[in-house]
């Protein structure tokens, strides 16, 4: 029941919500937000639990105001997804205004790959879809196995139909894979702040341990691909705004464990300067220090599970990156 449930709320929202004029959609992911938030549930709390320690000098009123914001950039996200596959060439194209574009040029033109990180920041669907029609370049991404399962293939679908290659988790069949396609020039993209699995790397993050994937990093040194942090965010128009950082430096010496830890730390603190710069649209309603985690906790919180299946570009469980998006 629960799964058919969740099954046909998501049909209705990619049915009915790319069907409403945009101002009526954006108003009516500020209600749901809005409403969600009074309610003070598990995954608002666990927001503001978050954003303290992002913003460690915000009080009580600050942190309310900062998770209320958050909600809405989360409901704005899901707003702009139902309706991506409406969004013509033109608009997708317009929709997001990023610096350093060069990097990733220049980096494609290199003809080794690229690796493109990002975190839970804004939206990265829409991101995606800026690449290949702004730059016409396809590139692979990987997504957990959702249940139900119908729920899952409704958001590979829906990738693929904006041309994003989505492969399964399956651990080091999907590594592997993303490996070919950068040895062939291709692009990955995985959303790579979380991951509560045995092989995560252990980073400083805004001053507490946490724990990232690897599968970036060793992608990048397995096939010499440059590996480059994206950070987004919302400013007050319909376009998004984003920084493509420059590629990471790759430790000269060290072995393969010292260089992929090296890098993802690298990389936690790339996201972090973007996510201390808007933290309203950093859309991390789980936990994610490992302070925060107790293993005797129902899995509602793990990999997997995240509130509206946000599995984005990328796998917590997978070498190659997030649970991506």
């Amino acid at each position: 029941m629960r799964d058919r449930l969740t099954d046909t709320l998501y049909g209705l929202g990619w049915a009915t919500v790319k069907k409403l004029p945009e101002p009526v959609a954006a108003a009516l992911g500020r209600t749901i937000a809005d409403r969600v938030w009074k309610r003070r549930g598990k995954g608002v709390l666990r927001l503001e639990s978050n954003l303290a320690r992002v913003v460690p000098d915000a009080g009580p009123e600050r942190l309310a105001e900062l998770s209320k914001a958050g909600m809405r950039s989360y409901m704005r996200y899901w707003m702009e997804s139902f309706r991506l596959p409406t969004w013509s060439h033109e608009r997708a194209k317009s929709s997001f205004d990023p610096t350093g574009v060069h990097n990733l040029t220049e980096a494609l033109e290199a003809g080794k790959g690229v690796v493109l990180a990002l975190p839970h920041l804004a939206n990265w669907d829409a991101a995606g879809v800026w690449v290949t029609r702004a730059l016409g370049q396809p590139f692979t991404t990987v997504a957990e196995r959702l249940k139900p399962e119908s729920v899952y293939d409704r958001f590979v679908a829906y990738r693929e139909s904006l041309g994003m290659e989505v492969l399964p988790h399956t651990g080091g069949a999907a590594f592997a894979t993303l490996a070919r396609r950068l040895r062939d020039g291709g692009m990955v993209c995985l959303v790579a702040d979380r991951d509560l699995s045995e092989s995560g790397v252990e980073v400083k993050f805004f001053g507490e341990t946490a724990r990232m994937p690897a599968g970036p990093a060793l992608l990048a040194l397995q096939t010499g691909a440059p590996l480059l942090p994206v950070t987004l965010w919302y400013d007050d128009t319909q376009v998004m705004k984003g920084c493509i950082h420059p590629p990471l430096d790759v430790p000269e010496t060290g072995t393969r464990d010292e260089k992929t830890s090296l890098m993802t730390q690298a990389l936690a603190d790339a996201f972090a300067t973007g996510i201390a710069d808007h933290p309203e649209d950093w859309h991390m309603l789980q936990r994610l220090w490992l302070a925060d985690l107790d293993k005797d906790k129902p899995d509602d919180d793990k990999p997997g599970n995240d509130k509206l299946g946000n599995d984005k570009l990328g796998n917590d469980n997978d070498k190659g990156g997030e649970r991506s998006r």
